[in-house]
């Protein structure tokens, strides 16, 4: 099963997932995609940790999320925006590639026996339209990713100011 859970910024994307991945697992694993560029991120980082209590397995992973052994797990994957950043600045910002590779980072995914993924995104695209080339670039990879995890979700959820609107698979 995949869920796709978007929406804006501070929509309520994450707790909205968390919820999910608790009532259907005693210990879900979170797995953050969020690369420690400097003390001020990593202070972000360690308050996301200290906000999820011992239920949770944590799993730090930038990149290669196939590397996870997810089978007959439920996981939260926080988030798509951050993943995709990190192949997008080690692509030298090339969108066609940065694509490639994590649509086949995701593809290995859910090829695991018996996976539950909430996967967390951002809708970048419905805001102020990016003023530098390298912005609109990366506007474009996050919209064409996300339009690609959505086809593949069997639940797709769109948060609105921390209301759930379910845009594909019903209740």
């Amino acid at each position: 099963m995949i869920y796709f859970i978007t929406g804006g910024e501070r929509s309520g994307k994450s707790s909205y997932a968390e919820n999910i991945a608790k009532e259907l697992s005693a210990r879900p694993i979170y797995v953050a995609t969020a690369r420690k560029w400097d003390d001020d991120f990593q202070k972000r980082i360690d308050r996301h940790q200290k906000d999820r209590d011992e239920r949770w397995i944590n799993i730090e992973k930038e990149k290669f999320i196939s590397e996870i052994d997810f089978s007959g797990q439920v996981a939260v994957i926080d988030c798509v925006t951050l993943w995709l950043t990190n192949f997008f600045i080690d692509t030298k910002n090339d969108v066609e590639l940065s694509l490639i590779q994590a649509k086949a980072e995701f593809e290995a995914v859910i090829k695991q026996p018996n996976v539950t993924i909430i996967i967390i995104s951002n809708e970048i695209g419905m805001g102020i339209h990016a003023d530098t080339h390298i912005g609109r670039k990366f506007t474009e990879l996050q919209g064409w990713m996300n339009q690609y995890l959505a086809k593949k979700a069997d639940k797709v959820v769109l948060m609105v100011s921390g209301i759930p609107v379910t845009i594909k698979g019903g209740l």
